[in-house]
């Protein structure tokens, strides 16, 4: 990386871009709406310190670990394997997606009985404090109030339930993630399980592997095989690596030696083609937006030779690749034309539904979507992140939510705002290129169907709050 740049640092074109992109990016960054964007105060800390809900969060704290005491349940707990939250918020969100969601969902349970214990435990010792806190445990509150709420509450508790536990488990990594050696393995040890994974998916496409006839079109492809890993399908499996592969760049930059960067090349050799495996082509353009994202924040000069890198990937793809690349947006594909019967159908659908929408979960979804479906367009979900998310709990749901991805955006930009250290903006820019080409893809399929993905989402959600602090941290230091 390195040297390629040095090299163009010799080119006066290049240096002729980089003036003008410096120009601009002085201008942008003085502006009165950046630096507001940029500079949060501590505020919004002290009023959630002083509020109503904090207080009672406190007294009833204090009740649990005066209760601890008077039992002596310290000698019972000493040196216990229950009271290392870090481990338990380590083994759900890597072995996550290659367990089940409720062997999932079992040890994000117990990552929140061990903080609970150590809370009570140390009764000093201080919640992590982020600016998006309160808005996830509102976009959390307002998905269980949606179950409740929903026109089949037997069928959407347990997704409710599932949902509110997944999103609330960002804080648990927050907390957990309390040291810059606890997120630099915790970082490492996702992208070693995300190149486990797609190894299966290798596996899968060298040895066969047998799929669903609607996961590609065949009057118009060639290609049959599809892979999906443990994760049970193609689009699902992509989603999941766009999340995480801009990590694994984070630690190939970052590495410091050449043993370090052979094996973090190799596991983003290895999910990048896994990635292309999965014929998702909603995968390849978030995952190509992510990588925008990265250079632009890593190096906005970098961003000119945006179209010699699409050039050059467009002459090494397989013709498999870019025959399915080229169909994007074409509506004699099933699978377009599909998408957009059902998106019209939930749009009409959310008409009727806007404010509390249907509630959380496939069975209350297929109670109320058949009657809006379009060209018998049947579904079990909108396909779309967003327009699902108020389906499941309405304009409040989806509100919520953008104000969360708000939140987290400007507390990580800040963070790199006050933090000039090479390593430590690398992973912030991993974290925030991951989840902005997650999200984009969110726009053609409901990201968070698979509730493993959803948890990981929210892990990586969790992770960028505890590397922006420590990033804040290390900046004042």
């Amino acid at each position: 990386m390195q040297l390629v740049y040095d090299i163009l640092q010799g080119s006066l074109l290049w240096r002729f871009l980089a003036a003008v992109c410096g120009w601009f990016g002085r201008q942008w960054q003085s502006s009165r709406v950046v630096q507001g964007f940029l500079r949060p105060t501590a505020l919004g800390e002290n009023i959630a310190r002083s509020s109503i809900f904090f207080r009672l969060w406190s007294r009833l704290r204090e009740l649990f670990t005066l209760l601890y005491q008077k039992l002596r349940l310290d000698r019972v707990f000493t040196g216990s394997v229950f009271l290392q939250n870090f481990f338990w918020c380590t083994l759900a969100a890597v072995l996550a997606p290659m367990l089940s969601t409720m062997q999932a969902a079992a040890l994000v349970a117990a990552a929140f009985c061990s903080l609970a214990l150590r809370l009570v435990r140390e009764g000093s010792k201080p919640l992590a404090y982020a600016p998006a806190n309160k808005y996830i445990l509102l976009f959390a509150g307002v998905y269980l109030a949606a179950a409740v709420l929903s026109v089949n509450p037997q069928e959407s508790l347990l997704p409710g339930l599932l949902t509110f536990c997944f999103v609330l488990f960002s804080l648990v990594v927050e907390n957990g993630a309390d040291s810059r050696r606890k997120l630099h393995t915790f970082t490492a040890l996702l992208v070693l399980a995300a190149t486990a994974v797609s190894l299966l998916g290798v596996a899968q496409y060298v040895f066969g592997v047998s799929g669903e006839a609607s996961w590609v079109d065949s009057d118009m492809f060639s290609v049959s095989t599809r892979v999906y890993a443990t994760l049970e399908n193609p689009n699902v499996l992509g989603e999941y690596l766009v999340l995480i592969f801009p990590l694994g760049g984070s630690l190939l930059l970052t590495a410091k030696s050449w043993g370090q960067r052979v094996l973090w090349l190799l596991c983003c050799g290895l999910m990048g083609l896994c990635l292309l495996m999965t014929l998702s082509r909603g995968s390849w353009v978030s995952l190509l937006l992510a990588g925008g994202i990265f250079f632009l924040l890593l190096k906005p000069q970098l961003i000119v030779l945006a179209p010699v890198v699409l050039v050059g990937l467009a002459a090494v793809m397989p013709a498999s690749v870019m025959e399915r690349f080229s169909s994007i947006g074409n509506l004699q594909d099933s699978s377009t034309s599909y998408r957009v019967a059902i998106w019209m159908g939930s749009v009409a659908m959310l008409k009727d539904y806007w404010l509390s929408g249907v509630g959380p979960g496939t069975g209350a979804f297929n109670l109320v979507y058949p009657r809006y479906s379009y060209n018998a367009a049947n579904a079990e979900h909108a396909h779309n992140l967003y327009l699902q998310m108020a389906a499941d709990g309405g304009i409040c749901a989806l509100l919520v939510f953008l104000v969360v991805i708000l939140a987290l955006c400007r507390q990580l930009c800040a963070a790199m705002a006050k933090n000039k250290k090479w390593e430590t903006r690398l992973f912030l820019i991993g974290i925030l290129s991951g989840m902005g080409g997650f999200l984009a893809n969110g726009m053609t399929d409901h990201a968070f169907y698979n509730y493993r993905v959803m948890l990981l989402f929210w892990v990586v959600a969790g992770l960028g709050m505890a590397w922006a602090r420590f990033a804040a941290e290390e900046a004042e230091a």
